[in-house]
């Protein structure tokens, strides 16, 4: 299908995507990055904006530094730069795995991570993985900069903290250095959305898990921290017997919903069996 027609601009710089939004007026605008969401709306037309704003020739939204406690990736980094990028298969393993089981090498190639992430689409793989880190989100706007914490950032059902007018421009990761990480999803046919899926980064000191961090996907309408499994792993021995009686608690605080995919006693399966299976590979 062909979209609506719309107005197009392209920016060269974050200063000037900005400009370019406010001037919009009372025109509905969207935000294309790797577009691999946004474009099949409009080819469907389930949205017809009247301007997109391509951000694909901003410079300063790629990339992945090193900023001291924390990595800082560039929100038009792509997947594929992120399973790739040193820094962060050093810093921040779970994110390199999670974005390796994103949809096919040509999505990957073209979508990118801040979309992924500005999306807030609750079956979407990088969301789980960046709120179990803890990540940081700065966001630009007329105003100025600011940051958010992850358990802050995602609100909704492909809602997020950005407000009118403002762009997420970057990423920022606390290190987790030395730490064992996996991300275990389950889909029906291979590069699809998942129907569940589990992020799980541990660090383990003589044989007993010191630190936990788990994320759900696709178990509510955003992702969610499975904090009652964090606390029944710490002070656990790494074993298999007592990381699957932790999994058990995978659903607690969650809300999954029933669709034409799964119903919510099966994601709710899922997660704890997921889960099991993502931290046995975290731990080796």
């Amino acid at each position: 299908m062909i979209p609506a027609a719309f107005d197009y601009e392209s920016p060269a710089s974050v200063d000037e995507a900005l400009a370019v939004i406010a001037g919009a007026g009372d025109r509905e605008v969207k935000v294309l990055a790797g577009g691999q969401s946004l474009i099949p709306v409009l080819r469907l037309r389930m949205n017809a904006p009247d301007l997109v704003v391509d951000l694909g020739r901003i410079a300063e939204l790629r990339g992945v530094r090193d900023d001291g406690d924390a990595i800082a990736i560039g929100a038009m980094t792509t997947h594929d730069d992120v399973t790739r990028e040193p820094l962060i298969r050093q810093h921040a393993l779970l994110l390199s795995l999670a974005a390796q089981t994103v949809a096919d090498p040509q999505v990957r190639h073209r979508g990118t991570f801040g979309g992924s992430l500005a999306h807030a689409d609750p079956a979407a793989d990088m969301p789980a993985p960046a709120l179990a880190l803890g990540a940081e989100f700065v966001i630009a706007g007329p105003s100025g900069r600011r940051t958010v914490g992850a358990s802050d950032f995602f609100t909704d059902l492909f809602t997020t903290a950005i407000g009118e007018g403002e762009l997420l421009v970057e990423v920022r990761v606390p290190k987790h250095t030395g730490w064992g990480a996996h991300y275990e999803k389950f889909n029906h046919v291979a590069h699809t959305w998942s129907i569940v899926g589990v992020a799980a980064a541990v660090r383990v000191e003589g044989g007993t898990i010191a630190e936990a961090k788990v994320g759900l996907t696709n178990m509510g309408l955003v992702p969610i921290r499975a904090t009652a499994v964090e606390q029944a792993l710490v002070g656990q021995p790494a074993t298999a017997d007592a990381i699957r009686a932790a999994a058990q608690n995978a659903d607690q605080g969650t809300n999954p919903m029933s669709d034409a995919s799964a119903d919510e006693d099966y994601r709710r399966h899922l997660a704890k069996v997921l889960t099991g299976r993502a931290v046995l590979a975290a731990v080796g």
